[in-house]
């Protein structure tokens, strides 16, 4: 495995363009359950390496939430749980670990892993890591520039959706200097921004409009109002008639309460139940979301649960309310979440 991991380094980066214009057959994955970021960057990157005269498809475990189905490209994403076709190179983007793909077979080809979460196991024969990175998508816009590939709409439309959604519309903490620079390209480039973010915030299910009333309704408050507790399974969504992939940043909601500092969300459906995690400033569900098994950002992070349901719950808001305990200062802008 390549060992090239130096934050802000361009080595890693000149050693993949080098890759890539060495090779002709690429495929692209990223995490299952992905999201904007993940999409983003996949669409993007895919587009820019069919400009250079290259092969590249893109393989998800899941199909692109609804919200993102507008983005150029988003049709030819395939869904499988496994890659079968003779590629040159795997792509992985925004992903700690190989496994998190929850695809098959990627692991058979020259591995090319780029992604911005803390902890990433370096799993790639080429690696870039970049922490200061708001999202994956200002990575793979530095990619595609250093390729010599000009931002066109198809390139820029889902980089900017990328760095729109892991930003949460530019309220975490990750931003710097340049992701502006970058959105202002995109701006430059004759995307439409305003009728970008349209299509993925104001496009949800009447579904989904009643699965968010439903979720506030059962809502529990644990720590004083500080811990939110959230559930959604099979029957809620049969009942209120919101498909499983319109569900995204709904996990956000009780954060818009100013006494709310952290959420839980815990997922059970189809036979598996994930628990995601959420919180302001300096308020780390990352560590709580290891102790499980998972892991994350600061401020958004993931784990699969196991164990009696009551039983591991009460375990988990314990968990987070001592980690709102730790914090300390006042509330602060968060962090992007981990797909």
């Amino acid at each position: 495995m390549g060992s090239e991991a130096e934050s802000g380094s361009r080595e890693p980066l000149s050693r993949i363009v080098h890759a890539i214009r060495a090779r002709e057959r690429f495929v692209l994955s990223s995490h299952a359950r992905p999201d904007g970021d993940s999409i983003g960057a996949q669409l993007a990157l895919a587009h820019a390496l069919r400009r250079l005269g290259k092969s590249a498809d893109i393989v998800n475990r899941d199909a692109p939430p609804a919200s993102l189905e507008s983005l150029p490209g988003a049709d030819s994403i395939e869904v499988a749980g496994e890659v079968t076709g003779a590629y040159d190179a795997a792509i992985v983007l925004e992903c700690s670990s190989l496994d998190r793909t929850e695809v098959a077979g990627l692991e058979r080809h020259f591995l090319v892993n780029i992604d911005h979460h803390t902890g990433n196991r370096m799993y790639g024969a080429l690696n870039w890591y970049d922490p200061s990175a708001a999202a994956v998508a200002e990575m793979v816009h530095d990619l595609v520039a250093a390729l010599g590939v000009p931002l066109t709409p198809p390139i820029a439309i889902p980089l900017y959706a990328g760095i729109l959604t892991d930003t949460g519309s530019f309220r975490h903490a990750n931003i710097t200097r340049r992701t502006f620079d970058i959105c202002s390209r995109v701006a430059a480039s004759g995307v439409d921004v305003a009728a970008v973010a349209a299509a993925i915030y104001q496009s949800g299910t009447m579904g989904r409009l009643k699965l968010t009333a439903a979720l506030v309704d059962a809502m529990r408050l644990a720590a004083g109002d500080r811990v939110a507790l959230l559930r959604v399974d099979d029957a809620l969504l049969r009942d209120t008639g919101c498909p499983a992939d319109d569900m995204d940043g709904l996990i956000n909601l009780p954060l818009s309460a100013r006494e709310v500092q952290a959420v839980v969300m815990i997922k059970a459906l189809d036979g598996t139940t994930r628990v995601s995690l959420r919180s302001k400033g300096e308020i780390d569900v990352r560590s709580v979301a290891v102790s499980f098994g998972g892991g994350g950002h600061r401020n958004a992070a993931g784990f699969s649960l196991d164990g009696e349901r009551a039983e591991v719950e009460a375990r988990i808001v314990e968990a987070v309310a001592a980690a709102v305990e730790a914090s300390a200062g006042p509330p602060a802008a968060s962090e992007p979440a981990d797909g």
